[in-house]
């Protein structure tokens, strides 16, 4: 079975940082197959959240329920510009795992 992960990119509103990490903290990620996720501060106001799945199957499956949460805290997110809203999602199979 391959590993996928799926990368979330987001820019919060001013002032509601530290409400969208509250957010992503008292989220229940008990989806069937994820293994784990990292929220990821990239800049001023930029996150991405990574999460680590069983199978690429398994992200599409939780898609709509991914998207639930996201609807928790849609409204502390700003939107990115060039007609992606206020996320900018990616996800696939690894093809390459690199370690030490």
């Amino acid at each position: 079975m391959a590993t996928a992960f799926n990368i979330v990119r987001f820019r919060v509103k001013p002032g509601r940082e530290q409400d969208f990490i509250d957010a992503h903290r008292k989220a229940d990620p008990t989806f069937k197959g994820f293994l784990r996720g990292s929220l990821v501060k990239t800049g001023e106001r930029a996150f991405c959240m990574v999460g680590e799945w069983d199978s690429f199957d398994s992200i599409v499956a939780a898609r709509p329920n991914m998207i639930s949460l996201l609807d928790t805290f849609r409204d502390q997110l700003e939107d990115l510009g060039g007609g992606l809203g206020v996320t900018d999602p990616v996800s696939g199979e690894v093809v390459l795992d690199l370690k030490p």
